[in-house]
């Protein structure tokens, strides 16, 4: 039975990683993600989740931790920040590149220099040609929902790839909301046993994973990520329809998602947190006859260039708000991708 609770958008997280039955965690704890794997971690010792923990000594042992365990086939989650993503650079384009259904939370963080612990958009927006599928919640509701389906995508036998579920560091992940809990038996049910395709460790069936590729290889395993992020965007939908048939919450198309833009003549972009805002704030200029819209881009990765090329038709006025910028261009990603 679905229940209300009232939890951070990381325990939000956690939960998510345990209805969805996770079999090996690896992590490093960083401000300001370490709760989601305490939690984790919690729910191991007290025996409600049988999983396999690894305190690794920093990001990238974890991640590549991950990358080993996927590998032989066993549904695998991991959380970061900001200097932890970054440590896990390298790490990131081995777990793309070896086609690994990882699901991770990243709690957005700035980037040092200086050292800052806040929100904004640097440390994923960096990541953004790793091949990870980027999802960026709005609340931590969408949090919880979000965990589930990353499972849903990533191991589609289409797409193949790793998940990164990104949410406003201390913005969600300190603040507490009701949270709708579905039932454990459900998502089960609607997520299934993981059976690995490709990436098994089978001693009737060695294989050879992760070897040197010659650059006819190399362009070819390029393309097939490229194909299968295209891939995505229908099943990001698809997977977004399934889930509010059975758990009654959708988000948008599971792309993109358009507040009041019917015969609005501004239109804001922006990504995460502050859409909440957003929202709040056209509500009350609607009241006052302005009619301003939203145009919430939920999937970061795969870009949705035609879904927002669609919204934004016969709109006079478009502002993007980013939480990150290009050093050398001076603009938000988010800003020059729209534009493009």
């Amino acid at each position: 039975m679905e229940k209300v609770d009232v939890i951070t958008g990381t325990t939000a997280a956690a939960i998510g990683a345990k209805l969805s039955n996770v079999e090996v965690i690896a992590a490093y704890p960083i401000t300001p993600q370490s709760e989601c794997v305490e939690v984790l971690a919690k729910f191991i010792a007290d025996g409600e989740l049988d999983a396999e923990y690894i305190k690794a000594e920093s990001e990238h042992s974890a991640m590549a931790a991950c990358i080993g365990a996927s590998a032989t086939g066993v549904r695998t989650f991991t959380a970061t920040a900001s200097q932890g993503l970054a440590l896990m650079h390298e790490m990131l384009y081995i777990a793309s590149g070896m086609r690994l259904p990882i699901v991770m939370l990243n709690t957005n963080r700035a980037l040092s220099a200086p050292i800052n612990i806040w929100c904004d958009h640097q440390d994923s927006i960096a990541e953004r040609d790793s091949g990870w599928i980027q999802i960026y919640a709005e609340d931590n509701q969408e949090t919880l929902d979000s965990i589930i389906q990353a499972f849903k995508i990533a191991e589609d036998e289409d797409i193949l790839l790793p998940v990164m579920v990104c949410i406003d560091g201390f913005i969600l992940t300190h603040t507490v909301e009701p949270v709708h809990i579905p039932d454990e038996k459900k998502v089960r049910d609607y997520l299934g046993v993981y059976e690995p395709k490709h990436a098994y460790l089978d001693p009737d069936r060695p294989i050879t994973q992760g070897p040197v590729g010659v650059p006819e290889c190399y362009m070819e395993t390029r393309k097939q990520i490229s194909d299968a992020m295209e891939r995505a965007k229908d099943v990001i939908k698809r997977v977004n329809e399934e889930y509010y048939e059975i758990f009654n919450r959708r988000y948008g198309n599971g792309l993109v998602e358009g507040y009041n833009l019917e015969d609005a003549d501004t239109v804001l972009v922006a990504m995460g947190s502050v859409c909440g805002t957003i929202k709040y704030v056209i509500d009350r200029l609607k009241e006052k006859g302005k009619n301003v819209g939203l145009l919430r881009v939920r999937t970061y990765r795969p870009f949705p260039k035609e879904d927002i090329k669609e919204m934004l038709e016969g709109a006079e006025n478009v502002g993007v708000l980013d939480k990150n910028i290009s050093l050398g261009f001076n603009m938000g990603a988010l800003g020059i991708e729209v534009m493009a």
